[in-house]
């Protein structure tokens, strides 16, 4: 089983360096300086987490532990010169420093991530930190452990030849070694640098060099043998680091984890101590790749700063609580290469001590809801996507149920969501309410692994109201952030007490925005300024002028509005607004959405017009996903197939309908775009031409990016001959 090959090495792993090398002996006596620490690990404290015995077993001893973590003591933030010697807010040398954007609205002293992690300890060393499943058993293991972990992979990349200022590429699955592996580049002095494990071999070559990567580590000889095809291209990598399975034959400078560990015995612990104490909050230590929809992907260098601010301030605007107060406990799977998993799962966590436990690599094929289930959380992010496919789901769940229980279902999500619309502030809900959330809601909620999850987020890409007003009416409110990896996340936070229906919440305290060009309803682009702001494109001068102004704000390219309380709306992007050949300007999302809400078959609709005399739009229909690719099938969905019977079809498949051309399902589609021209402002806004695709959109496909974004120019390049067709009919 999948799960079982994850997991045997990482616990192989966990058993070889806590029970044989991790603690061979303490660091010399240049760097002992007492730290207070409550160090009675056997005695920790673990808020709703499980006992495991592999884990006690596996318990390090309180005077180990006390030898290995008198440590140097962290910079003190007045002792650091934060300022570059040309006092610039950007640059895009990887080696390079930045004056930051200190401000009385962004009061925390800058510090170091390593100096974040330190002080964790003292508050949170004895709780769990990780959880991963093995042989159906969830094991866990504490912030202590944690962060020796990270120091031994620090002194085994330093004994592999990491170099200041070079990377260590990550490509594989959420797991510990995932954030061993980031946390122990940083304390190293390298730059961590995420890459999606969809990657082609050429992707992960431009990235790798461009990056500069000394070391790759990768979770699988599927992800190795994509290294070993390009090697050969990558001048400054010296080795690579495999996780989750050795490799078949020994090869020459590929390392297992555990050799990885046993290598970091032999580096002293004054030489990482050193190189701690050299780094600097304003220095880079993160590589976050944009996904390339618009060209090359460009590196977004962020800085210690970038990331220690984020993960204090970021979090707290979204209402995440420190474990004094309650342990978060999350569900690590969206990709650690995107900037809001990274943020949120890995150093959100350290911040403020949550359990963070890994999904199976499956997870996005249906094994995610199993390990909500088991796990629990308290917090929970997804992107669109994630939250339209349990949607979807939980559809199709109540379209096979009894007619009591659907109609139950119904009424209960009816009564909730006109409360939550009329009074969404209100603790005081009418009997009904509370009676069809007790009979109905919690249970779903339960049976979806969200019980106790008191915050749910999304990012990344826009919702449809559809989906929010769904989740609504199962008592689940959306929180919605705003940012990009340019602002390292989140910029805008909603929570629950900063929520509004469709917006993208307010700003987080210490950030400033403003909108420039706007027109006569108030929209203009995004500019941002603060702490969170990137240091520059790497190698991308042009790029990173075009981004940051003179003054340093960021000028995102997104349109959107603000209300009077605040609250941003986002609009749409410059680059994707449509002008046509009449010089008409049409932002193609609320358009796109209306044809999605009033034709629920429509899975992907996609505008098109630029430079034309017209409107047009490609659709896709809902269709099941390939449980082991995740690719779209030819079958509809349940939503689906219930509107083509609602119209008169008997169609259960997309080429049943465009192969054939499905009479029924076609004028059901004409006559909603007709009611979704009906409402729009002007004639050029009308859309005059459609088609339907014969496959769904997906990443395989190119359609769609990584984080589920679509990527209009590989849409227009690969259905150009479709398109093209629009426009030379009406030539005739």
């Amino acid at each position: 089983m999948p799960e079982v090959l994850l997991l045997r090495p990482a616990s192989l792993f966990l058993r070889t360096v806590f029970l044989s090398r991790l603690l061979p002996g303490g660091p010399g006596p240049r760097c002992v300086r007492k730290l207070s620490l409550n160090l009675q690990y056997q005695q920790g404290i673990r808020p709703n987490v499980r006992s495991s015995s592999q884990t006690d077993a596996q318990t390090c001893s309180k005077e180990s532990l006390s030898h290995v973590l008198q440590l140097s003591a962290p910079e003190k933030p007045q002792d650091v010169q934060l300022d570059c010697p040309e006092g610039a807010l950007w640059t895009t040398r990887a080696d390079g420093r930045v004056r930051l954007r200190l401000d009385p609205i962004c009061c925390q002293p800058p510090y170091t991530v390593h100096r974040m992690f330190y002080e964790a300890l003292d508050k949170y060393g004895d709780l769990s930190a990780l959880g991963f499943k093995r042989q159906d058993k969830w094991e866990r293991i504490s912030y202590y452990q944690y962060y020796l972990i990270a120091r031994k992979a620090a002194k085994g990349f330093l004994k592999l030849g990491l170099e200041r200022a070079h990377s260590v590429a990550i490509l594989g699955f959420n797991s510990p070694e995932w954030f061993f592996s980031a946390v122990g580049t940083v304390f190293a002095g390298g730059i961590v640098t995420g890459i999606y494990t969809t990657s082609s071999p050429e992707a992960c070559q431009y990235i790798a060099h461009d990056s500069r990567a000394n070391i790759i580590v990768v979770d699988s000889q599927k992800q190795l043998e994509k290294i070993l095809k390009i090697w050969k291209n990558l001048p400054h990598l010296k080795a690579v680091v495999i996780y989750q399975e050795p490799p078949p034959t020994k090869m020459a400078n590929v390392y297992t984890m555990e050799e990885l560990m046993e290598l970091g015995n032999q580096v002293p612990e004054e030489t990482l101590d050193s190189i701690i104490e050299a780094q600097t909050p304003n220095q880079c230590c993160a590589l976050v790749y944009t996904s390339g929809t618009t060209g090359n992907p460009k590196g977004v260098m962020l800085s210690q700063d970038n990331i220690t601010w984020t993960a204090r301030f970021g979090s707290q605007a979204g209402d995440i609580q420190p474990a004094e107060v309650q342990q978060e406990v999350v569900v690590s799977y969206l990709p650690l290469s995107h900037i809001a998993a990274q943020i949120y799962d890995l150093w959100t966590g350290i911040q403020w001590g949550a359990q963070v436990c890994f999904a199976e690599p499956d997870a996005l094929k249906g094994s995610l809801v199993n390990t909500l289930r088991e796990v629990e959380p308290t917090s929970h992010m997804g992107v669109p996507r994630v939250w339209e496919k349990i949607m979807e789901r939980i559809q199709e769940v109540a379209a096979q149920a009894g007619f009591i229980r659907r109609k139950m279902l119904l009424w209960a999500m009816s009564v909730t969501l006109e409360q939550n619309l009329t009074c969404p502030s209100s603790d005081l809900k009418p009997f009904t309410a509370r009676l069809a959330d007790y009979l109905v809601l919690a249970r779903v909620r339960q049976a979806l692994g969200f019980a106790k999850c008191q915050k749910n987020f999304y990012g990344a890409a826009p919702m449809t109201a559809e989906t929010q007003r769904f989740f609504l009416g199962l008592n689940i409110r959306l929180y919605a952030g705003y940012g990009l990896s340019e602002s390292t996340g989140p910029h805008f936070m909603s929570n629950p007490y900063n929520y509004r229906l469709y917006s993208s919440g307010k700003l987080v305290p210490g950030c400033l925005v403003k909108l420039v060009n706007q027109d006569t309803e108030g929209i203009g682009e995004i500019c941002l300024w603060g702490r969170t702001i990137f240091m520059g494109y790497l190698n991308m001068e042009d790029k990173t002028c075009e981004a940051i102004d003179s003054e340093g704000w960021l000028h995102t390219g997104d349109t959107g509005r603000l209300d009077q309380d605040g609250f941003l709306y986002i609009t749409g992007r410059l680059k994707e607004l449509i002008i046509t050949a009449g010089g008409e300007n049409v932002p193609p999302l609320p358009i796109e959405e209306a044809v999605k809400t009033e034709l629920p078959i429509i899975s992907n609709a996609m505008l098109i017009g630029d430079q034309r005399k017209f409107l047009s739009m490609l659709l896709t229909l809902k269709c099941t996903l390939d449980p082991d690719t995740s690719d779209p099938t030819d079958n509809l969905t349940e939503q689906a197939v219930e509107f083509c019977q609602r119209v008169g079809s008997r169609a259960s498949t997309v080429s049943e309908i465009v192969g054939q051309r499905d009479e029924a399902v076609y004028q059901a589609i004409e006559e909603g775009i007709q009611r979704v021209n009906a409402n729009a402002a002007a004639r050029p806004y009308h859309i005059q031409k459609w088609a339907i695709l014969e496959r769904d959109f997906s990443i395989s496909g190119g359609e769609l990016g990584p984080t589920m974004k679509l990527k209009r120019l590989t849409v227009l390049e690969k259905y150009k001959d479709i398109i093209d067709s629009f426009y030379q009919e009406q030539k005739k």
